[in-house]
């Protein structure tokens, strides 16, 4: 019987999936625990570098899980988008099959990414909650819809840059330069209510702070979230998703021809 369009997508994202894990992590002797190993080193020398500083700035909050609410959806934010960007290069060879579209290279690696660091969070969490770091998932709900939100957002400014960057090749240069200063404005080593007020409206335009302290506020009971909406982030995930598959279906002729 013939499949349908949607059938086909789905097999050919199960396919590319299944590439990028053999890809990234078959040839390494530790295998998958590689996927883990970068946010917890990078979690490791944050503790050690502002740990006790923090404990005596936010005595009431546990350091380390505020920390994990705050690197790890960064991380999901800036693999998405960085990897999306060189989808269509890594992939280039099977665009000669029908059934292989770019947009199918970005969802696999999407997916990838929220499954890698989904479980690299709810490891990190049960470790901090068994030597005694005191958190409540009082929110599981918004903290689900969160992630949720932050992936499709990330998806569409990865496909921006990735139409963009078959267009303009120095779209792969300057990406990494416009997504790292967003690690020192998206609240991450510091929550919002710590600024004084009269910047807010400036950070408040970025996404990732609603995300950072969407998820702090599900984890802390009585977390100061005030100015956070996942409305906005939800507007802004839509939108940026929505044009990112506007682009693409503008230019995925291009693309492919090129």
């Amino acid at each position: 019987m013939a499949r349908s369009g949607i059938e086909v997508q789905e097999a050919a994202i199960k396919a590319l999936f299944l590439r990028e894990i053999k890809t990234r992590f078959g040839k390494y002797r530790l295998g998958y625990l590689w996927a883990a190993l970068e946010p917890l080193a990078h979690i490791l020398i944050m503790l050690i570098i502002f740990g006790y500083l923090m404990n005596r700035t936010m005595p009431d909050i546990s350091f380390p899980v505020f920390l994990i609410n705050g690197i790890i959806p960064y991380f999901i934010f800036n693999n998405i988008t960085n990897r999306s960007i060189g989808a269509i290069e890594a992939n280039q060879g099977l665009f000669n099959y029908r059934p292989v579209k770019p947009i199918d290279t970005v969802l696999s690696r999407a997916i990838l990414e929220t499954i890698i660091y989904a479980f690299v969070y709810i490891l990190l969490m049960s470790v901090v909650g068994l030597i005694g770091e005191k958190f409540e998932i009082i929110k599981l709900l918004t903290l689900v819809t969160t992630w949720i939100l932050l992936v499709l957002f990330s998806c569409g400014v990865g496909l921006i840059f990735m139409v963009e960057g078959k267009t303009f090749a120095e779209t792969e240069k300057f990406l990494p330069i416009l997504i790292k200063p967003l690690y020192f404005i998206s609240c991450i080593m510091f929550p919002l209510h710590k600024i004084p007020k009269e910047y807010w409206p400036y950070l408040l335009w970025n996404p990732l702070v609603h995300a950072v302290e969407l998820c702090r506020g599900s984890v802390f009971p009585g977390y100061a979230s005030e100015g956070i909406s996942l409305g906005y982030l939800a507007f802004c995930s839509l939108l940026t998703l929505f044009v990112g598959l506007a682009l693409y279906r503008i230019r995925e002729g291009a693309m492919l021809t090129s």
